[in-house]
């Protein structure tokens, strides 16, 4: 054998055109002896394996196939492979031969070697499941059929469910789902008073979206077992959120310790914004397993909902506790530093969310949060009143991609905008825009910084430019349509302007808001009435009620609208906008 694989190896060196590829021919030496010889973690075959003598020829068949499919000649490497699985009718290497001719996505070769990998091992549960992946893909409903028929016959009694399972969701992507799942009902007509089949086909008309009938055979497996979490959990996926809920909580009251229902039920109790039954769930759900670290991440989030600072705090900071055991992905502290960042900002300690945030590890570039926690630091530097370091720190931060330079351009900007330094953040974006001058997002915001400075020119130029380049840029449109209506000029372009980006964000309540004011300029008092109101209800904004007030007001509706005024001025009382309007309308809400 060694003098085998010595004068093999001394040919396959021979075989390589340059010396780049020598560790290569090592590599597939070691690599065909495993396969052979069964080495290392190759899958075990329930079929006994041939017994073939590793000869000269046929190691140097297998190296060569191996590296001829390195150097990228899948080709070769799968003729090769495939014809000494011929040979010798070593499963393994029909197997190879199909891994080969699926990663060249060669789906017709693929399964020829997967036919031959099945034949040498007819007990192999993995080369039935590959075979039966590409009937899938060829919709041959009656030969998963065929398969399965067999399997469900051969299955150890305990087994069988599983099994059902099994052939389940291998019908379940399936093209026709219709089809597959009346493949399914054939499947396990013999086995139909059974709770196993009944869940398959619970799942199974899930699946093909006949929810009625998910539910129907979800709790006849429930009637034949009060205690089946999968049956529950099939109901409520069948069900409208509160049926679904009203399934969990009854079952949750005969089964406390069922902690998959639990956690679904407490998951759709958030999306039933049931926050705080939610968080008692959660609470159960942590309690019970002290060590569930996504429980707990999920009561601090809860908490947050709630404004429970100091609780959302404890909660977190127990979770960052509970990581120090964790490894991997389940180490990553990051949503809870960032969060912990957010109270201490509230709060107006800037300092210590300063330190959360600087917790954050980039992991070498691995973690997509990383970046605008970068970000988030430098506003946080600019509220403790260090602008200049702000600045600096921004400058430092190194952009991964474009999206990421123009982000850290109008940040930048923006930090001086806050700062009351408009003419140095007009610098900045000019700059970004001689780097970049067909970025909308930066035209865009270099529009609004002219119209705050009152440059309508620009400010026009840019936003015609935006709409040149992102036509469904719907802020562009509104923006645009908005200045005009505003200014009370160009008003049928403005109402086109802004109709055109309702139609972009139909559910927008600013491009609402806009779309109301025009119609007030122009007369049209119950279309602006009705469109400022369902923006008002979408968002009770400040701007937004002066507004609707200022047309109720010319309506005469003058109750309501002094209503709307002193809404909007408890909420916002400093609201330029709000106060221009009541000075010249010369009003007192």
């Amino acid at each position: 054998m060694v003098g085998g694989c010595a004068t093999t190896g001394k040919q396959a060196s021979e075989a390589v055109e340059d010396t780049h590829h020598v560790s290569d021919a090592a590599q597939a030496a070691l690599s065909a002896e495993k396969t052979l010889h069964g080495v290392t973690s190759l899958p075990a075959y329930e079929d006994k394996l041939p017994e073939v003598a590793l000869s000269e020829e046929l190691f140097y068949k297998i190296i060569t196939a191996e590296i001829a499919y390195q150097r990228g000649s899948w080709q070769g490497a799968y003729v090769t492979l495939y014809s000494v699985a011929q040979q010798t009718r070593d499963p393994r290497l029909a197997r190879r031969a199909a891994e080969i001719a699926l990663s060249a996505k060669q789906s017709g070769e693929a399964l020829q070697a997967v036919r031959l990998w099945r034949e040498l091992a007819p007990n192999s549960n993995e080369a039935t499941q590959y075979y039966l992946g590409f009937m899938v893909m060829n919709n041959n409903l009656a030969e998963i059929q065929s398969v399965y028929t067999e399997k469900l016959k051969s299955s150890d009694p305990k087994q069988l469910g599983v099994t059902m399972l099994q052939a389940q969701r291998l019908l379940s992507r399936g093209r026709d789902k219709n089809a597959a799942f009346s493949t399914l009902e054939t499947l396990l007509e013999p086995y139909k008073t059974s709770t196993d089949a009944h869940m398959a086909l619970a799942q199974g008309a899930y699946t093909k979206g006949d929810n009625k009938r998910a539910v129907s055979e979800a709790q006849a497996v429930l009637k034949a077992k009060p205690d089946s979490q999968l049956a529950v959990l099939t109901i409520a996926q069948a069900s409208p959120q509160a049926d679904a809920a009203k399934a969990l909580s009854a079952f949750l009251v005969k089964n406390p310790t069922a902690r998959d229902v639990r956690l679904a039920y407490a998951s759709i109790l958030i999306d039933l914004k049931q926050i705080d039954q939610a968080a008692h769930e959660f609470e159960t759900l942590a309690r019970d397993k002290p060590d569930d670290v996504s429980a707990i991440y999920t009561l601090g989030v809860l908490a947050m909902e709630r404004n429970q600072s100091q609780k959302a705090e404890s909660y977190f900071l127990q979770y960052l506790k509970a990581l120090e055991g964790k490894t991997g992905e389940e180490r990553d502290p990051t949503t809870a530093l960032v969060n912990l960042s957010r109270i201490a900002a509230e709060r107006k300690d800037y300092k210590a969310a300063q330190d959360w945030l600087a917790q954050v590890e980039s992991y070498d570039g691995r973690n997509p949060a990383w970046f605008n926690v970068q970000v988030r630091r430098t506003f946080l530097l600019a509220k403790e009143g260090k602008l200049l370091e702000a600045r600096a720190f921004i400058q430092q931060i190194k952009a991964s991609n474009e999206a990421e330079q123009i982000q850290l351009i109008q940040s930048e900007a923006q930090l001086l905008r806050d700062a009351g330094l408009p003419d140095q953040a007009k610098t900045v974006l000019e700059e970004g825009i001689k780097q970049a001058p067909n970025n909308p997002d930066l035209l865009y915001d270099f529009a609004m910084l002219a119209e705050s400075q009152k440059d309508i020119a620009s400010m026009e130029a840019s936003l015609r430019k935006v709409i040149e380049l992102a036509p469904t840029s719907q802020h562009a449109y509104n923006a645009l349509g908005y200045s005009f209506a505003d200014r009370n000029v160009q008003l049928d372009e403005a109402v086109t302007l802004i109709e055109k980006a309702n139609q972009l964000a139909p559910d927008d309540p600013f491009i609402l808001d806009s779309l109301g004011w025009v119609k007030f300029r122009l007369s049209r008092f119950d279309e602006a009435e009705k469109a400022l109101r369902r923006a008002y209800q979408m968002r009770p904004d400040a701007e937004i009620a002066t507004h609707l007030g200022e047309v109720l007001w010319t309506m005469g509706q003058k109750d309501d609208a002094r209503k709307i005024w002193r809404d909007a001025q408890k909420k916002d009382p400093d609201n330029t906008t709000l106060k221009s309007t009541l000075e010249r309308l010369k009003v007192k809400p």
